[in-house]
């Protein structure tokens, strides 16, 4: 056998070197020939240009909670958040008191400074053994007060969890991953295993609603259709008044005592 450069290898030594090469590329810094060059470093909390000319905006910088506060609050609820590693990561809460529906009765969701009508929004998470937790959007923070606990938001949630492991999952599809929560239920998704990252992306346009997980639509709905007031009336936001008026409304990660970790908050939004 001769290489490109003339050099003569005994063919029971070729099959070593082959092996071998994905060794010597990594000790060299270069790519193996026909290798490709493998995955780019992971860019975490930044905006690419084309991100940018198309009115995407970052909700979280990857060091500060600047531009979020507590339901109710001007500021963050001390011991329940932190930035971690480029996360926002909820602090675990343990024994705590919690309502009928496993939230804290004294607990700390936090939510964007600024409302937003209609968008297009973005974001990982990664969720503990057993967790809970839950993005909500178009929220009312006067709504959200005057209903009890009075620190957890009212609004529509996307439902984080640990589907194998948390006994909500247990009450109805309707309360797993991906699902518009007590509402309905995701369709088609590809779930990662708890510890990796999943993608999250919820459109909210003139009342008409979509939730993504890992690039799957795994839900899509009308909020002036019959299908959607016959599930709002059967679902645990029935007794509040105005729960599924469109508003100019907050984002908001949600309190429910466990660990999970929130990166990449990103947001464009959307012409009427």
């Amino acid at each position: 056998m001769v290489s490109s450069a003339g050099t003569t290898f005994p063919r029971q030594l070729l099959f070593p070197l082959i092996l071998l090469l994905p060794l010597i590329s990594t000790l060299s810094g270069q790519p193996a020939r026909g290798s490709g060059s493998g995955p780019d470093p992971l860019v975490i909390n930044t905006l690419s240009e084309a991100e940018q000319a198309a009115g995407w905006i970052l909700l979280f910088d990857g060091e500060t909670l600047d531009g979020w506060r507590g339901i109710g609050r001007d500021d963050i609820p001390g011991g329940h958040w932190q930035v971690e590693n480029g996360t926002i990561r909820k602090i675990p809460s343990g024994e705590v008191p919690l309502q009928a529906d496993g939230q804290p009765v004294q607990g700390g969701d936090i939510m964007t400074e600024r409302t937003f009508l209609n968008f297009e929004l973005f974001l990982e998470w990664k969720i503990s053994p057993a967790g809970n937790s839950g993005i909500k959007y178009n929220v009312s923070e006067e709504m959200s007060i005057a209903n009890a606990p009075r620190t957890a938001a009212l609004g529509f949630e996307y439902q984080i969890l640990d589907d194998a492991r948390h006994p909500d999952a247990q009450n109805g599809e309707n309360r797993t991953a991906g699902a518009l929560y007590d509402l309905i239920p995701p369709a088609g998704k590809l779930l990662k295993p708890v510890g990796g990252f999943n993608t999250a992306r919820i459109i909210f346009h003139n009342g008409h609603g979509e939730h993504w997980l890992n690039a799957t639509k795994v839900i899509e709905y009308e909020l002036d259709s019959d299908r959607f007031r016959m599930l709002l009336r059967s679902s645990k936001y029935r007794g509040i008044p105005g729960f599924a008026d469109i508003r100019r409304g907050h984002i908001v990660l949600q309190d429910h005592t466990d660990e999970v970790w929130y990166r990449n908050i990103k947001i464009r939004e959307i012409e009427p």
